[in-house]
């Protein structure tokens, strides 16, 4: 099986990407190392990064001997040295073992990214799944020239809207696969409308205070009106296919915590139209206004997180609100038959321990949850680890933990229909 093994990648100190198959490609899943085969990767997926990891050297497997290999010195060059390689991965697609490296003592931690173990097998690899079949963020499917076509007009249009303005930055500067869609009239429109939050998580990509840890994106500053946020919403309803609207969005705070605001605009989109998915992306941290705004229309609550067990939950959040305010908040949903998703954010070895594991079936059989989304953390795993404080048991693998829960998988929003 080994000789048949994708082969390790490696940089060099220019940052060329070259692989060397002496060495078979080696998976990490928490502090554990695994040999990966041709099961366990799939081709690179279009859109997908490779990045070059600083300070830190790969680690493969030899193929004559089985054992692993910390490749410090570029094979073809032994005067510099070899750094790891990882991938980013493109949406609807999740990572099922991290990259295996050697850190040196003084590596500076990694931006705010997922980083998947990739490796070389007639064309680039990656260890991963794809967890939803839905292509509304592919790259085939982003026309820029459409984009700033649409930015255009809606400028044009709502030459007043202070998040029109803002969402054509996103689209524009960042890339946003979200704002992007919008202004193209596709599937999921983007409503951001919190600048404050009542957790600190430590991977939050829209505010940083630790040092050595850079936001790679800036932070709504405003609050938008009702008026301002329903005005989006609803051309994008009344226009897209299969529409679906959602707050709570990679470039804010927490929602909920300007909830009034949201269910004024609730109330205004479902005056104007009934049609539509109405999303909250939510820490899910006060259930009372999660009610209020299932009572104005809302139609679904995608509650992000990166653990079901308090402990490691609380670790990562640094929330300003009891844990069992998150359960509380689904099954306020639920009681009013509204539909329930886990932004699970998946990182190998920990999810798919049998601590956590439990934890999570625990939560699905005690909310009612109706599907969980698949996502990847962004976060320098060694650091994560590091804060999280304590060790896990070897996991079932993240591939066979995703294929055997009996509820829908996916990685985006569904529109639930009218």
């Amino acid at each position: 099986m080994i000789n048949e093994a994708p082969s390790l990648l490696f940089a060099d100190r220019n940052g060329n990407i070259m692989d060397f198959e002496p060495l078979a490609l080696a998976g990490r899943s928490g502090d554990h190392l695994h040999s990966l085969t041709t099961v366990d990767v799939i081709g690179l997926p279009p859109g997908s990064e490779l990045y070059v990891l600083p300070d830190r050297h790969p680690i493969g497997i030899d193929r004559a001997t089985g054992e692993y290999v910390v490749l410090e010195r570029n094979p073809f060059n032994e005067d510099e040295p070899a750094y790891a390689v990882a991938t980013f991965l493109s949406a609807a697609h999740t990572q099922t073992y991290l990259p295996a490296w050697d850190k040196g003592a003084d590596a500076c931690l990694l931006p705010l990214f997922a980083y998947t173990a990739a490796g070389w097998q007639d064309g680039f690899v990656a260890a991963a799944i794809r967890t939803d079949p839905s292509s509304r963020q592919d790259p085939e499917t982003f026309d820029m020239d459409l984009v700033r076509q649409g930015v255009k007009e809606w400028q044009g249009d709502f030459p007043g809207n202070r998040l029109v303005k803002h969402l054509s930055h996103c689209a524009l500067c960042y890339g946003c696969p979200a704002a992007i869609n919008l202004f193209q009239g596709r599937e999921e429109g983007p409503l951001p409308t919190s600048p404050v939050c009542n957790a600190n998580c430590l991977g939050c990509i829209s505010y940083q205070e630790v040092c050595g840890i850079t936001s790679p994106q800036e932070r709504i500053d405003f609050i938008p009106s009702p008026e301002e946020i329903a005005e989006i919403a609803i051309r994008h309803i009344k226009t897209a296919h299969n529409p679906v609207v959602s707050y709570g969005q990679g470039c804010e705070g927490e929602p909920l915590m300007v909830a009034d605001t949201i269910k004024e605009s609730i109330r205004l989109i479902r005056k104007a139209t009934s049609q539509g998915t109405i999303n909250l992306n939510s820490n899910a941290s006060l259930p009372h206004k999660v009610a209020e705004l299932a009572d104005a229309g809302l139609d679904s609550l995608r509650i992000s997180l990166n653990s079901p067990a308090k402990t490691t939950y609380e670790k990562y959040y640094r929330p300003e609100y009891p844990f069992d305010n998150i359960k509380l908040s689904a099954l306020e949903m639920k009681r009013r038959n509204r539909f329930v998703s886990l932004n699970l954010f998946v990182f190998p070895g920990l999810t798919d321990s049998p601590a956590e594991v439990a934890a999570l079936e625990s939560f699905l059989n005690a909310t009612g949850a109706d599907m969980i989304q698949w996502r990847n953390l962004n976060i320098d795993p060694d650091y994560y680890l590091e804060q999280l404080g304590c060790s896990f048991a070897p996991g079932e693998g993240i591939s066979r933990l995703i294929n055997r829960l009996p509820l829908k998988k996916g990685y985006f929003n569904p529109y639930l229909g009218d």
